[in-house]
């Protein structure tokens, strides 16, 4: 504990002012104990209000105040710490002024010290003629009224003002009141006090900037603050200063150079180095990993990117044009990676292009909003503790708009240096020469006078227009208005030869153009707009007005139109097609609607349009993107057309729209409720929940919670003035509400869960049953009377093959979609019994399931749940099981039809996961079958069976991972320093798609994005990627260490290149734990892993290790822990509702066990090399990166903390711990003053 000025100076004043004594009644809380209080608080309280009637104690109270004011003693905690605390209070009246309890020493302290600040500023204003008077009490400064009133003395003797000398003291003492506060703000002990008025009581501290401004607005009105320019001026330098002090770490140690470096780095300007740095490399997995359709993310991957976009930056410390350029970059290298796409069951690219040229945007879009609302809500005051830094620790977005709209366009002008990555694929080609040629006809236009914004295209300028994908990537800027079209006028921009060539050229008409001035939607035109996407909103409208008002030709027309390019191409208004076509799933009821049936009936064109146009496999991927996966299937379950079947018997659906409406069902069920293991990114936002799987109760959840957010007008994604189009729908949807997709749904699940039982035969499900299994042995009858190929059966199919023949009608059961999906696994288990014990031929039962699928194409749906439940239950050692090879020959009969590419997708990541419970052999048996069907998918099908060895063997897992970090790295030759290897994303992840190959030869890193979410034991990756990253880490420091490198080693540039190696390293490692377990990993790492690595003794194989190389493993591993969570929950002090309470948590946990440690209640098995560094530099990125973090942590827990760290000589890194706890450790860190220098 302390006390200002151990009682000297209050004794030394009244004993020079030869009457102590006389000044004291009348005085408010006074008392006779003055050496209790401390000679500040004497000033604070009387010397200064009769300053004018006792100029010479004022005079010795400045003086003995600049000389004793940081005299710190400690005083331990005993009865007269509570009395001083009690009697400085009751004497200045602290909590009364500024609302607050002060209950700690250190808390008195600070408030005593601001108000001798306050004190000395308002008095010295007054005496000069300009008293404060706009200020109160209410912002938490003392008023001057309450005690700096010159008129009334409580002497009330005006023989003192017949002193000449006495009048000569009291002007001179305004100007050295001045000095003194300038002398004392010059103290940087004085800066963490105020520092701390500033964190915990924002608008105290504002009321001394304002007086500041005050005084600089009045200075040259005054001849007497002209005459006290200079020091004004010092004075307000050091108050401003407050704002951007920073901590002085202990740079005589490694330690303290490790945490300060990249702490003052400049953020202007584009260093091409740094941007083409492995450190952006999580920007390329993430990209990459959403790429992946067999995990669709449920949350939007903007919101996901944008606060990945803030944590980078944050990181590594780096300014917004390189931060935007390394985005563009790594969403580049997304799209090169298949420039041109392989011919196989998955296309790729339209969801590449829309990361590059819809999402990236989008999310740049959230960033440049979310500035603007920050500034204008700092601008109005009030800002609340910890959002009084912006910019996580280091103040760089102070300016607002500029510096983010700023960063963006330089980004932009500069990624024309990489033409290497701008290149198209041959598929949008076209589409970047029509964006350059747009740009040239916009200057030749604007050169000529015409108008600059007219439509459609310039003849054949389009095809020598040189366009490339900055073209496209500036379009979908201006497109959202994040630039304006000034971007055309670039230098190199637009050649010269194109601005020539576009003056001469004819103007082609759009065929939008046509649509829009009420042409009608015939097959020419509505060919025409399927395949061009739509350029504006307004066409846009236009569009979703007639796919609900138009003809029923017009509709389904209109929908279909909605679902072509537009949708896939339509990246500058992408998120708007998005949302519509959302909203059409639930068209209104008409005004003049009537009668009891659905009035979805009269919509069922253009509904069975939209549900077939959006089936595709892309199409689905990029409403995943978007984040409305979320919010299609509650718009399916509402359509009460589906529940009422019995309006709709599944004969007639069959004939008229079964095709197009169960072929989107049975896509839709098949990513969303049944096999496919969603990344929970509905809860962590970058990962998946260890062993989960996404039903459809949760779904619904996720899908009312948005809804519920959005009535409260949550901070989200569906909230977000990004979407400014309203929520699709305003009510919640509850299972419960229909009860025949309830009772299919529990039935399946049942299904799933255990055998068959507890049906007798006489029951409905059991007659529905074998209305269908004799529908299907009727069909076998024939087909075995007949020389039909299995491949290609008769009637009516989702193959593709000829219409069903009135006999084939004829046999078809009229029953109703529910009841049969109810019945399909009775039938599943009827003939497998069948095929197992010889009555069923295995070409029979192929045929048989190809007849089910084509009498109702969602129960595939059915049949893959109930054959990989069997499968997993089954103890065959066969190489295949039963269920499995028919399985696989049921995938085999579908025809390769574009049509029915959601088919295969589906079926093909089917067969993966049921191969996962079959012995190891299983999947690359099942791969020879396929490719046997069709060879020109032999690249895709033998990568896709090189995943499977990594579902349960652990040392592969190990072994991919070890080849991620060292493809990444580069090799450690001799011959050539790690120091200087390059960018290693092309190693890690490829330069082109790994399938492309003649031999397959795939990167190690999609090798792995692919796999890790298949691995059984994924807690096994968190030691894995720690040993890894403690290991590179060693190495790359015993290299800086190394006596071959003492040029290197002398040299602070050295020690930086040789740390941003380590961080890239920890960087790698961070990335590939959060794909692979998401908040699960991450929290298991922070409160299992890491500890228990901590606690560990290991014995290095190499032999002794250099304690430089343990304190980089310790730096690496921290770095490691902190980048982990914010990829998790963010840097904000407002992550999302569901992470808060699950950060506080965790982050509390952990740094209970190293307050445990440092207590020593824990034993360590580490290095205690390992063990300071990992501290040190935990505390320091959590201090100067994620101080929010820092307030949820408890206070016993802090001030440990900060003890170990004084143990340490880091005395300056603990009060800045202390200092960003918030109110809690105000005290805690103003005790801490006497440690600075």
């Amino acid at each position: 504990m302390v006390v200002i000025g151990n009682g000297k100076l209050s004794n030394l004043v009244q004993s020079k002012s030869g009457g102590g004594s006389e000044i004291m009644p009348g005085e408010e809380g006074a008392s006779t104990d003055m050496g209790d209080r401390g000679g500040g608080m004497c000033g604070v309280g009387r010397i200064i209000p009769h300053r004018w009637s006792q100029p010479e104690a004022y005079r010795l109270y400045l003086e003995l105040l600049s000389r004793y004011a940081f005299s710190f003693h400690p005083v331990e905690p005993d009865a007269s710490k509570e009395r001083i605390i009690k009697s400085v209070d009751a004497a200045l009246q602290l909590s009364k002024t500024y609302q607050v309890h002060v209950l700690e020493l250190g808390h008195t302290m600070v408030l005593f010290f601001f108000s001798i600040v306050v004190g000395l500023l308002d008095s010295t204003l007054d005496d000069w003629g300009l008293p404060v008077t706009f200020l109160d009490r209410a912002s938490g400064v003392a008023r001057s009224g309450d005690y700096l009133n010159m008129d009334i003395d409580s002497k009330g003797n005006k023989n003192f003002k017949q002193s000449e000398h006495r009048e000569q003291m009291r002007r001179t003492n305004s100007f050295l009141a001045m000095e003194v506060l300038g002398t004392l703000m010059e103290n940087r002990k004085a800066k963490v006090l105020l520092r701390l008025v500033h964190l915990n009581m924002p608008e105290g501290f504002n009321g001394l900037l304002r007086r500041i401004q005050f005084l600089e607005a009045h200075k040259l009105a005054s001849s007497i603050l002209k005459s006290a320019n200079q020091l004004l001026v010092r004075l307000s330098a050091n108050i401003r200063g407050v704002l951007d002090f920073e901590y002085q770490l202990n740079k005589h140690q490694l330690i303290g150079m490790l945490i300060d470096i990249g702490s003052n780095k400049l953020v202007s300007g584009c260093n091409f180095e740094a941007v083409q740095s492995a450190c952006w490399v999580p920007f390329d997995i993430y990209m990459e990993n959403v790429m992946d359709v067999k995990h669709l993310p449920v949350r939007s991957t903007i919101v996901i990117l944008r606060e990945t976009i803030r944590t980078l930056q944050g990181f590594n410390r780096a300014s917004w044009q390189e931060t935007f350029l390394a985005l563009w970059l790594s969403a580049l290298r997304l799209v090169q990676r298949e420039r041109d796409p392989l011919e196989g069951p998955i296309p790729h690219l339209e969801s590449r292009l829309c990361m590059l040229l819809s999402i990236a945007p989008l999310a740049i879009t959230q960033l440049l909003e979310d500035e603007v609302n920050s500034c204008n809500s700092s601008s109005q005051g009030g800002r609340e503790y910890g959002y009084t830094e912006i910019g996580y620790g280091h103040e760089m977005d102070r300016k607002c708009h500029a510096s983010r709209k700023h960063g963006l366009i330089s980004s932009l002008q500069v990624l024309g240096h990489f033409s290497a990555l701008l290149c198209p694929p041959s598929s949008i080609a076209d589409a970047a020469n029509l964006a350059a040629a747009k740009a040239a006809g916009f200057i030749s236009n604007s050169k000529n006078g015409k108008d600059s914004l007219g439509g459609g295209s310039h003849g054949n300028t389009i095809v020598k227009s040189g366009g490339n994908m900055r073209h496209l990537i500036v379009e979908a800027c201006i497109a959202r208005k994040l630039i304006d079209t000034s971007a055309y006028f670039w230098p190199g921009y637009v050649s010269a030869s194109v601005i020539s060539m576009s003056d001469s050229s004819p103007i082609q008409g759009s065929p939008w153009s046509t649509f829009m001035e009420g042409a009608p939607l015939t097959g020419p035109l509505i060919d025409a707009l399927i395949a061009i996407p739509a350029s504006s909103l307004a066409e846009l409208e236009k569009l979703y007005h007639v796919a609900l008002n138009g003809s029923e030709e017009e509709k389904s027309a209109a929908a279909k139109i909605l679902c072509g390019a537009s949708l896939r191409r339509g990246w500058n208004i992408q998120e708007h097609v998005v949302h519509s076509m959302v909203k059409l799933l639930s068209p209104p009821i008409p005004p003049n609607f009537t009668g009891t049936r659905s009035h979805l009936i009269d919509y069922l064109p253009m509904l069975s349009a939209i549900l077939f146009g959006a089936s595709s496999i892309d199409t689905v991927h990029i409403l995943s993107l978007h984040g409305v996966a979320v919010n299609v299937l509650p718009q399916l379950i509402q359509k009460d057309i589906i529940e009422s079947s019995d309006q709709l018997s599944c004969h007639c659906l069959c004939i008229k729209y079964t095709f197009q409406f169960d072929a989107f069902i049975t896509s839709y069920l098949k990513h969303i409720i049944q096999y496919f293991t969603f990344q929970f990114t509905c809860i962590s936002g970058r990962g998946r929940a260890i062993g989960s799987e996404l039903t459809l109760e949760y779904l619904l959840i996720l899908h009312n919670n948005r809804i519920a957010s959005h009535n409260s007008a949550a901070h989200d994604e569906t909230s977000s003035s990004l979407n400014r189009i309203e929520s699709t729908s305003d009510k919640p949807v509850y299972i419960d509400s229909y009860p025949k997709l309830r009772a299919w749904y529990c039935q399946n699940r049942s299904c799933i869960a255990s055998t068959l039982s507890g049906l007798c035969n006489g029951s409905p499900v059991h007659q529905v049953a074998n209305k269908i299994l004799n529908m299907i042995y009727w069909k076998m009858t024939k087909s075995g009377a007949s020389s039909g190929n299995p491949s290609t059966p008769s009637g009516s199919s989702i193959s593709g093959s000829t219409a069903s023949t009135g006999e084939d009608a004829y046999q078809r059961p009229m029953l109703p979609a529910w009841e049969v999906l109810e019945a399909v696994p009775l039938v599943l288990e009827a003939i497998l019994t069948a095929c197992a014990h010889g009555i069923l031929s295995s070409r029979d039962l192929t045929t048989g399931l190809r007849d089910l699928v084509d009498f109702l194409p969602a129960s595939l749906v059915v049949i893959i749940s109930y054959f990989s439940a069997e499968v997993s239950r089954g103890d065959s050692t066969a190489m295949l099981p039963l269920p499995m090879a028919a399985l696989v020959s049921l995938t085999i009969t579908f025809k390769l039809d574009k049509r029915l590419e959601y088919i295969h997708a589906v079926a093909g990541t089917s067969l993966a996961n049921c191969a996962s419970s079959c012995p190891w052999p299983s999947m690359p048996i099942i791969g020879s079958l396929w490719v046997q069907k069709v060879r020109r998918w032999h690249n895709f099908i033998v990568g896709s069976c090189s995943l499977s060895v990594f579902r349960q063997d652990k040392e592969a897992v190990a072994q991919l991972l070890r080849s991620c970090f060292t493809s990444f790295l580069g090799l450690f030759h001799v011959s050539k320093s790690p120091l200087a290897s390059q960018n290693g994303v092309v190693g890690l992840l490829g330069d082109i798609n790994w399938a492309h190959c003649v031999c397959p030869s795939i990167a190690p890193g999609l090798l792995y994005l692919r796999s890790c979410r298949t691995i059984h034991n994924v807690q096994y990756v968190n030691h894995v990627i720690i040993g890894l990253v403690a290991e590179f880490a060693r190495e790359l420091a015993s290299r800086w260490a190394s006596k071959d490198s003492q040029q290197l080693k002398s040299s602070q540039s050295s020690l930086a290149l040789a740390t941003t190696k380590v961080k890239e390293v920890a960087t790698l490692g961070a990335s590939l734990l959060c794909v692979t377990g998401g908040i699960q990993l991450v929290q298991e790492l922070y409160q299992e892993t890491l500890p228990t690595w901590l606690l560990s003794t290991r014995e290095e194989k190499l032999g002794e290790v250099s304690s430089v190389s343990r304190i980089m493993e310790g730096y690496a591993m921290a770095y490691l822990l902190v980048l982990s969570g914010s990829f998790i929950w963010g840097l904000g002090a407002r992550p999302p509702s569901w992470t808060f309470s699950i950060r506080a948590r965790i982050v509390r946990t952990h740094l209970d066990f190293l307050a445990g440690v440092l207590e020593g209640n824990i034993s360590l098995g580490c290095d205690p090399a390992t063990w300071k560094s990992y501290v040190s530099c935990l505390v320091g990125l959590l201090v100067s990166l994620a101080p929010t973090w820092i307030r949820d942590v408890k206070r016993e827990t802090l001030r440990k903390l900060a003890n170990g760290l004084r143990g340490w000589h880091e005395c300056e890194l603990a009060l800045s711990l202390l200092e960003k706890g918030g109110p809690a450790t105000l005290g805690s860190a103003a005790e801490l003053v006497n440690v600075i220098n």
